[in-house]
């Protein structure tokens, strides 16, 4: 009788704790969604919703310190006091600032609510630079008085012979690419075996998402999309399993089944929300794009295979007429390239020279 009434007060108790934690909500926002230029300040708001007269206790944060390293924690603003229906909301404001280029994580906040420890959510905190020309700071030009200059033939004389030199170097460009089209070329077979490792190329390919800022885009179902695709098609190649074809369980289990357990849970919470983004047209927190990036970059780097890329090249044997052909081929289009490099160069230097003289 007593471990019935032993364990029914337990389940109570339980139960209450249960409804209690559901009662307390920890929001922790960023305002600066897409970055901030180096020494710019962001601001993060924490705020806390609890049972109206319950104990609110955030940490104890100081101005001028390091929230985390590379972020700077400049001041705190009072907290703002909210109720409504029996609930209350608490909210604090941080100032923060960077002056080194980077992609900083914010960990969640922990508050004490009741006694009891409550998180909010994981930030990201992009910081970019701009360039400055440190070279020549004091460079100045400043503007030019109008000038009426008198038209001189001496003046005149080198850009216009050197435009009769540039229409002279393209009819003999003109003739001897007559001349190549009237020589067949030799068609050879030439096999270039080149083998790219899985990570650069995956690397390449996360590369171009961050040149397209895709993170920062509004169609996150065509981000997710090619971030997942990318790391299916390296763990095909790098694990020799066919992670195209397979869901985020059947990747899971097998990247568990070949012995490597890097990043495990990170994948999964990236495929996971891959999976909401697409089918469920889910939206992401603030960050959260920037930190799914991050932990792909993660995964390849710490099972990427170390090697160089190989390549063999495979040229047929030619004739002595075929190698004459060739060579001949060869020297024209030496001379093309050569005549199409001194042409391009006579054709800048009268422009150059007549706007100079205008």
């Amino acid at each position: 009788m007593l471990r019935k009434i032993g364990f029914i007060i337990g389940f109570l108790t339980l139960m209450l704790t249960e409804a209690n934690a559901q009662t307390v909500q920890v929001e922790q926002t960023l305002d600066s969604i897409n970055g901030i230029f180096i020494g710019q300040q962001a601001h993060i708001t924490v705020g806390v919703t609890a049972d109206e007269g319950a104990k609110i206790v955030f940490p104890q944060w100081k101005p001028q310190t390091y929230l985390v390293p590379g972020v700077e924690l400049l001041a705190i603003d009072g907290d703002t006091v909210s109720a409504d229906g029996g609930k209350t909301t608490i909210k604090r404001r941080l100032t923060i600032t960077s002056f080194d280029e980077n992609l900083y994580p914010i960990p969640p906040v922990e508050v004490k609510v009741g006694g009891k420890t409550f998180k909010g959510n994981q930030l990201a905190l992009k910081v970019i630079t701009v360039d400055v020309d440190t070279v020549h700071p004091n460079q100045f030009f400043p503007p030019k008085d109008v000038q009426n200059n008198p038209f001189l033939w001496s003046e005149w004389r080198t850009p216009f012979l050197l435009s009769l030199l540039f229409v002279a170097l393209i009819l003999l460009a003109l003739w001897l690419y007559h001349r190549l089209k009237a020589n067949k070329p030799i068609i050879t077979s030439i096999r270039i075996i080149k083998k790219i490792l899985p990570h650069q190329r995956a690397m390449k390919a996360i590369d171009q998402i961050k040149a397209e800022h895709m993170t920062a885009s509004e169609d996150q179902k065509e981000y997710y999309t090619r971030l997942t695709d990318t790391l299916r098609e390296y763990i095909r190649e790098r694990f020799g399993f066919n992670a195209m074809e397979m869901t985020t369980p059947e990747i899971i289990y097998n990247l568990q089944q070949s012995g490597d357990k890097t990043m495990i849970s990170e994948l999964k919470d990236l495929f996971e929300t891959a999976d909401l983004v697409k089918f469920a047209k889910y939206s992401t927190l603030m960050g959260e794009n920037d930190m799914n990036l991050v932990n792909a970059i993660n995964f390849i780097d710490q099972t990427k295979l170390e090697g160089q890329p190989t390549e063999e090249r495979i040229v047929p044997q030619l004739t002595e007429g075929d190698k004459r052909t060739r060579k001949n081929r060869l020297t024209i289009k030496a001379l093309l390239w050569t005549i199409g490099v001194v042409a391009t160069a006579l054709l800048v230097y009268v422009i150059y020279s007549v706007v100079q003289l205008l």
